[in-house]
């Protein structure tokens, strides 16, 4: 998978002064998720004011696409079927000391859109799932002004993967 970009906290308006810092690894994995009419799934994250991409943190014993489909499917309560890769992309969150690395794929929908089931943090954080076309979601990102750190880095993080997308010409085969 290409790195398409490494964020910095520089990237999200902070200019602290470098230091060493030992990171602690997170694995995450994202998509770009298309229903049959071509929107894409995105998630409101109204407590902190941002949008996002569904995915999340790859547990032990997963694999990338394991983690893909289990996160989708309690973010978005449906299965998915991969069609490729977006790429990668790395954030330095030096507040957190974490190295967070995002594996972000695009895919579609397969089957029926069931229920979500978010976690006790999602509902708190206000996660509401919403439709759009690409563009939209790229003019909704673009506007955001999240209210706190990661939501700065996921604004950064999910504009880079829609840009990289939106740059390709993707054929959906049935």
């Amino acid at each position: 998978m290409n790195l398409l970009r490494e964020i910095y906290e520089k990237h999200i308006g902070i200019n602290n002064d470098t230091k060493e810092i030992s990171y602690k690894v997170r694995k995450a994995a994202r998509t770009i998720l298309f229903d049959e009419s071509g929107k894409i799934a995105i998630l409101y994250v109204s407590k902190d004011n941002y949008h996002k991409l569904p995915g999340g943190g790859i547990e032990p014993g997963e694999n990338i696409v394991e983690a893909l489909g289990r996160e989708v499917a309690e973010e978005v309560g449906t299965a998915i079927e991969v069609l490729g890769e977006v790429g990668a992309i790395i954030e330095y969150r030096d507040e957190f000391e974490q190295l967070q690395i995002s594996y972000c794929y695009y895919s579609k929908v397969k089957g029926e859109i069931g229920e979500t089931s978010y976690t006790e943090e999602e509902i708190n954080s206000g996660f509401k799932l919403k439709w759009m076309s690409i563009e939209e979601a790229m003019d909704f990102l673009e506007k955001d002004e999240p209210y706190n750190y990661v939501g700065r880095f996921i604004k950064e993080r999910d504009k880079t993967f829609l840009k990289e997308l939106s740059s390709k010409e993707i054929r959906f085969n049935d």
